[in-house]
């Protein structure tokens, strides 16, 4: 506390001017008070700086949360952590150690937040938590040649392993089953005592104990049972909503940008392989690698000998091989895809089915959730809160039944495209609609390419004679030779339809922004094995058979471009007006220019 001098004020006073200094300056003494006591006062706003977030967790729970051989931390839980601090603005404080000491932290204050917990009723009697972020299964692990564990029962006068405040000690202390438990601090230790021929069981959690296993060399314990997954995320301390709040909003942050799928898979995914020791890979170098080099380098000579002479003479017939090939390649994934997508059509309908009865349901039930929520406060259900759930709920419903939707409609279009059609070119061809089907089948590689992809569709387009399956077929071949051309996400491709009033004939164009063509590879485009992506697995075929089939529908392919500068290739069919393969149609088939 700060104190101020006392100053005599006297009313009335005739005291000389100058004598009257003290009163004078006595706001000027109180306001520099109060900005000293503001830069003073922890967390203030006016000059102090907010405190870091401590964040708890365990020093050995690969590949969760660990410490890597420099001793930082580092893990799923970190990354994850560490993402959310940085779109919520706020500074966090990492401290790994053993899980009984960060439960005990979160206790008695000096920490903020668990990264990393399972939820459970006991649990949330002391505990707040988070929408879950993960869910962790747990192990059973024994010795090679235990009998598998079928249900927990078996554990009656079993020696158990446990980590000691881990979510496995919690479980077998609020249920009989009659195991002794010995208390770890790691679930290192616990596998590692279970490898070396001590007690029965370890209780572990899945991707960790195998995570740990092989990085610990413990080829002699395996899983023999499992034990049902607990909802895994954050956890605080009862009543600590605040920041138990900030951190749900940056994790729903990350899962709707994609981020937090991103740190999943760098994490979570499968197990890398274990390297091969050195002696192996000259071992198996010797047996494999050298045999296949001579045998390389042998064809390689015999190949060049005879290459010219092979390539004269059979050039022409390599291409119609080659394109029965794909003719037989594209029947083949027509029966395949045919089976694929009605097992996959299947699930689709029971979800669009179901989910609108789930929901009915869910809504019909609202009202008596909230009277329980008005009357008795938050509850679990689920293992997630009802205050959290009753927000987004219907969202999820909504979600789940668009993404349903969406999966019936890229299956039926796939089956549309690879279906095997002996149908000659007198169909009509809606060439709008034909471009729509193809972006929806190549939709996944545009992304991936490029953030600028544009459509412009022609208005009232007539239709043409044709195949429309032949002709998707090329759209298809010159939107993924687009995206393969762009050297960057920033450069676009636009894709637009045409009528040329002057000739009638209908024109659809793919223009990137990519690398471009030399001058001199352009008249060799069309030729069959011409291909300036021989390296990334080109063979030169797909404009090759691309010009063919628009060659068949009495059209051609146009290209123009420029090294650095991208190109544009134009497919030219026949309309109303250039022959009589096309017909006209009111179909308007139009749309403004649309980004995907």
């Amino acid at each position: 506390m700060f104190s101020l001098p006392a100053v005599p004020v006297r009313f009335g006073s005739r005291r000389p001017h100058h004598n009257r200094l003290p009163f004078a300056i006595l706001p000027v003494f109180l306001l520099m008070v109060i900005v000293l006591m503001a830069h003073a006062w922890p967390g203030s706003a006016w000059g102090g700086s907010e405190k870091p977030i401590v964040i708890g967790g365990d020093k050995n729970f690969p590949p969760y949360e660990f410490l890597d051989k420099n001793g930082r931390p580092t893990g799923f839980n970190v990354e994850l952590s560490r993402a959310i601090a940085e779109v919520m603005g706020m500074e966090v404080e990492f401290r790994l150690g053993n899980w009984a000491d960060a439960r005990k932290g979160l206790e008695d204050g000096s920490i903020d937040i668990l990264q990393g917990i399972t939820s459970s009723d006991a649990r949330s009697k002391t505990l707040d938590f988070s929408p879950p972020h993960n869910i962790v299964h747990t192990s059973i692990f024994a010795r090679r040649g235990t009998p598998p564990v079928s249900n927990l029962e078996a554990l009656r006068g079993k020696e158990v392993i446990v980590q000691k405040g881990g979510s496995m000690h919690d479980f077998l202390l609020s249920h009989d089953y009659g195991a002794k438990l010995i208390l770890v601090d790691t679930h290192a230790a616990a596998l590692r005592l279970l490898a070396s021929g001590k007690h029965d069981y370890a209780m572990v959690g899945n991707l960790p104990g195998l995570y740990l296993g092989r990085e610990l060399g413990l080829s002699n314990i395996v899983p023999v049972g499992q034990v049902p997954g607990g909802y895994y995320g954050y956890a605080v301390k009862k009543g600590n909503l605040q920041v138990l709040s900030r951190f749900s909003e940056g994790l729903a942050i990350l899962k709707n940008t994609g981020r937090y799928q991103k740190i999943y898979d760098k994490w979570l995914g499968v197990l890398e392989p274990q390297p091969l020791p050195f002696e192996k890979i000259v071992k198996y170098s010797a047996m494999v690698v050298v045999p296949l080099l001579l045998v390389l380098g042998f064809t390689v000579v015999w190949s060049r000998t005879l290459q010219k002479r092979v390539h004269e003479a059979t050039a022409e017939l390599q291409q119609r091989q080659q394109q029965l090939i794909q003719a037989d390649k594209m029947a083949s994934l027509g029966i395949l895809v045919s089976g694929v997508a009605h097992e996959i059509n299947n699930p689709t309908g029971l979800l669009l089915l179901n989910l609108p009865v789930l929901k009915k349901a869910y809504q019909a039930a609202e009202e008596n959730l909230e009277e329980r929520f008005q009357e008795s406060g938050d509850f679990m259900i689920g293992g997630l809160r009802y205050s959290l759930l009753r927000e987004e709920t219907g969202r999820m419903f909504d979600e789940m039944q668009d993404g349903a939707r969406r999966i019936k409609r890229i299956v039926d279009d796939l089956k549309d495209f690879a279906r095997k059609d002996d149908s000659d070119l007198n169909e009509s061809v809606d060439l709008n609609a034909v471009l729509h089907a193809s972006v929806r089948l190549v939709e996944n590689s545009i992304k991936k390419a490029t953030q600028h992809f544009q459509i412009d569709c022609a208005k009232e387009l007539p239709n043409c004679r044709g195949n429309a399956q032949r002709i998707e077929q090329v759209v298809v071949n010159l939107i993924l030779n687009a995206c393969q051309a762009l050297p960057s996400h920033e450069k676009g491709i636009f894709v637009a339809t045409s009528l040329d009033e002057e000739s009638g004939e209908l024109r659809l164009s793919v223009r990137d922004e990519g690398v471009g063509i030399p001058k001199e590879h352009l008249s060799h485009l069309t030729d069959p094995f011409f291909t300036t992506k021989r390296d990334a697995g080109g063979t030169g075929l797909g404009l090759s058979v691309s010009a063919g089939i628009v060659k068949d529908h009495g059209g051609r392919l146009e290209f123009d471009s420029l090294p650095g500068s991208g190109t544009t290739v134009t497919m030219v069919l026949p309309g109303p007006g250039s022959s009589g393969n096309a017909i006209p149609t009111d179909y308007p088939g139009g749309s403004t220019p649309s980004p995907l």
